[in-house]
């Protein structure tokens, strides 16, 4: 199953006002984190804090309503794991479902996860036991905790899969997502990637460039990747692809605003082709650079390139949205 990653849009808080006036027709920006021991949890929490939201961590559950029964101030993150004294799922559950109901609150789950084998990596490197297992092997612990959590996975609203990402990759999608001088409600994030090693957990809409013509089968562009100028080119140059690039653009162009009404933040948009280096990478560019200039807020991510180490995480704002 892969469930909708979904970020936040931005909220202006008057913290003067929130003091002196009713909090009628504002909202408390909340954002819950959790998942799996060893999937990015404290590293979002730390960020989430450098950007000014107030944090705290593995906070009993039982008061979290006492501590957002307040003015509206500046946005709240709370950090709940299974080493809560109270945990459950089922309370959990409960809770988001309270919050969710109460008009003075916005809320937004958080989940970062990770693949068990990369979890059990992780703590393999740390010499670290698990809070589920602290007797057994890690990953005896990981996939308790896997399955406890599912419920609450499942519900929401933003997931981050850290399985491919440094620390300062995880922070930088953190600060992507919630950054609130971000520019526009909703953010659309787009990534090119290898059929050969699976479809990225977390699209909501995938595009197939592999029917466009190959730079692959080109000596002197096979060593090259979709953002050199040579190989947009030739990509460029197949009699599909104005075609192509111009019904995904309409497509995007007729549902984002769409989108923003339902009151989705993010929407995730996939290109694949059998390498992931050449035409999924291109036209990636050509999407994202057509989204920018119109004012989405937009990033973009080159999963085979970074895994080759020749690609960051790189965002683009436009003007307006």
């Amino acid at each position: 199953m892969s469930p909708l990653e979904r970020q936040p849009d931005t909220l202006v808080v008057n913290e003067a006002a929130a003091q002196t006036q009713p909090d009628v027709g504002r909202s408390q920006r909340v954002v819950l984190i959790t998942g799996p021991s060893g999937a990015g949890r404290s590293t979002a929490i730390a960020a989430l804090e450098d950007l000014g939201y107030e944090t705290i961590d593995n906070l009993p559950l039982s008061m979290v309503p006492r501590v957002l029964d307040g003015p509206v101030l500046e946005p709240i993150a709370l950090g709940v794991d299974v080493r809560n004294r109270e945990f459950s799922a089922i309370r959990l559950i409960e809770l988001i479902d309270r919050l969710t109901r109460e008009p003075r609150i916005r809320l937004e789950v958080l989940y970062m996860d990770a693949r068990p084998d990369v979890l059990e990596r992780r703590y393999s490197e740390t010499r670290r036991r698990h809070p589920l297992a602290p007797d057994d092997a890690p990953i005896e612990g990981i996939l308790r905790e896997v399955e406890l959590l599912e419920p609450i996975r499942a519900r929401a609203d933003i997931l981050i899969d850290s399985s491919a990402m440094t620390v300062h990759d995880c922070r930088s999608e953190i600060v992507r997502i919630f950054d609130l001088g971000a520019v526009s409600s909703l953010s659309v994030s787009v990534h090119s990637f290898s059929y050969k090693r699976g479809v990225p957990r977390g699209l909501d809409v995938m595009f197939d460039c592999r029917f466009l013509s190959n730079p692959h089968w080109v000596a002197q562009l096979r060593p090259k990747d979709g953002r050199d100028p040579e190989v947009a080119a030739y990509v460029a140059a197949d009699s599909r692809f104005d075609e192509f690039l111009h019904h995904v653009l309409a497509l995007l162009f007729f549902t984002l605003p769409a989108h923003v009404e339902e009151g989705k933040t993010h929407l995730s948009v996939g290109f694949g082709c059998t390498g992931g280096k050449h035409r999924s990478v291109a036209m990636t560019e050509s999407v994202v650079s057509a989204l920018a200039e119109t004012g989405w807020h937009v990033s973009k991510r080159h999963r085979e390139l970074e895994r080759q180490g020749a690609a960051l995480p790189q965002a683009e704002t436009g003007s307006s949205a």
